[in-house]
């Protein structure tokens, strides 16, 4: 599973029919470490984020790479170098880990907030971190630990998506789009939260850029697919006492609130993947996802989202960044750079008329060199037709 570079593809390693749940080069476990020590060698293994205990005397290290990993004192650091392996340590003065073994929860991504409040939970820490540091323009050694960060997020959102994509195929991935700023509770928040309701109990997955608005609203319904519309109902009302994104403080507390009157597993099923930036860090995080893989990139993010949403896009009302992310789409699917595209769903018929995206893409996808493209794109106000067109 690959590093973030200009041939970034969180999907690429997942089109293995044989590949198992794990990956046989890499080590991102004491139990997966274990199996190796237990062989006597772990010579071109890669051992990321995890604390080294145990004892690697007599253990081939020929070109083993040790990212993110700590070991029990500076001397066995250097031991494991002197053997053959590189070593890439953890920059232990950051707030936020160097290579992260898994995509965060939002139960990490929200730690402290009972005791600390909006200001002291782990999201908003690493934020403010973000910002001290230079935001988008980082000095180096900022700049390197970001990128060594965002390359574990990388490859664990493969790894998660690994048996997803085998039981559902690509194509089962949805990304729902839309405007940051739409209150809680309003008929279009409403509207996503059903939509995405009604998306994953037909098997789909729910991709978002993991802010709030629409985004929220559609991890929201994905939250809720095992439970009834009234559940989904009344956690809207609960949220609605927060209706703005920049309510923070009360939208995190209520957000945890529902958390705990309906829980549910921290999984894909149960929620979908969110992907959002600490580049737009002044937005609450999204706590409904069941995986969050958040970047400090945006640019990465940005594809990442699309690229994984093979079985469609629907864009609620949005704005500039919205209408940015349809024409990032368009491109891909023009070029068919990911393969086969799923319908563009335009939601919202009278928002989508004063911006007309639509009527600009069809006499584009109609062009594309791998065939006409323009029937992929609807505009509807159906919720009945957007999930019959993204589910057939």
């Amino acid at each position: 599973m690959g590093l973030v570079s200009a041939s970034h593809d969180p999907l690429r390693p997942l089109y293995d029919p044989d590949a198992g749940d794990s990956t046989p080069t890499e080590v991102e476990s004491h139990d997966e470490l274990a199996v190796h020590l237990k062989n006597r060698s772990l010579a071109g293994l890669t051992v990321q984020g995890i604390d080294i205990f145990e004892d690697l005397g007599g253990v081939d290290l020929t070109e083993t790479l040790f990212v993110g990993c700590r070991f029990g004192s500076a001397d066995a650091e250097a031991e494991v170098v002197r053997r053959g392996a590189h070593v890439v340590p953890p920059f232990d003065e950051l707030p936020y880990p160097t290579h992260p073994a898994h995509l965060y929860t939002p139960e990490e991504l929200s730690a402290g907030f009972d005791r600390h409040g909006f200001a002291g939970m782990y999201d908003t820490v690493v934020f403010d971190h973000f910002v001290r540091h230079g935001g988008a323009a980082p000095d180096l050694r900022e700049a390197l630990a970001q990128r060594l960060h965002d390359a574990g997020i990388d490859n664990a959102l493969a790894g998660d998506l690994t048996s997803w994509v085998r039981a559902h195929g690509p194509a089962g991935a949805v990304g729902i789009m839309g405007g940051h700023a739409e209150p809680r509770g309003s008929v279009a928040y409403r509207m996503a939260a059903t939509l995405a309701w009604r998306l994953a109990r037909a098997g789909r997955l729910i991709v978002t850029g993991g802010g709030p608005g629409v985004m929220e609203a559609a991890n929201l319904g994905g939250y809720f697919s095992d439970r009834g519309a009234d559940e989904l109902d009344a956690a809207i009302d609960a949220l609605a006492l927060a209706p703005h994104f920049a309510d923070h403080e009360p939208f995190t507390r209520a957000a945890l609130d529902v958390r705990r009157a309906y829980p549910a597993g921290s999984d894909l099923a149960h929620g979908g993947l969110a992907l959002p930036t600490w580049l737009y860090g002044h937005e609450p995080a999204n706590l409904f996802a069941g995986r969050i893989g958040k970047y400090f990139s945006n640019a990465v993010r940005e594809d990442s989202i699309l690229r994984l949403s093979r079985g469609g896009i629907v864009f609620a009302p949005g704005r500039a960044g919205t209408v940015q992310e349809v024409f990032q789409a368009a491109t891909k699917t023009f070029y068919a750079t990911d393969g086969p595209s799923g319908p563009f769903v335009f939601l919202g018929v009278e928002h989508w008329a004063a911006l007309p995206v639509a009527a600009l893409l069809r006499p584009l996808l109609a062009t594309s060199p791998h065939g006409d493209q323009s029937g992929l794109v609807v505009v509807t106000d159906s919720l009945d037709e957007a999930v019959d067109v993204l589910t057939h």
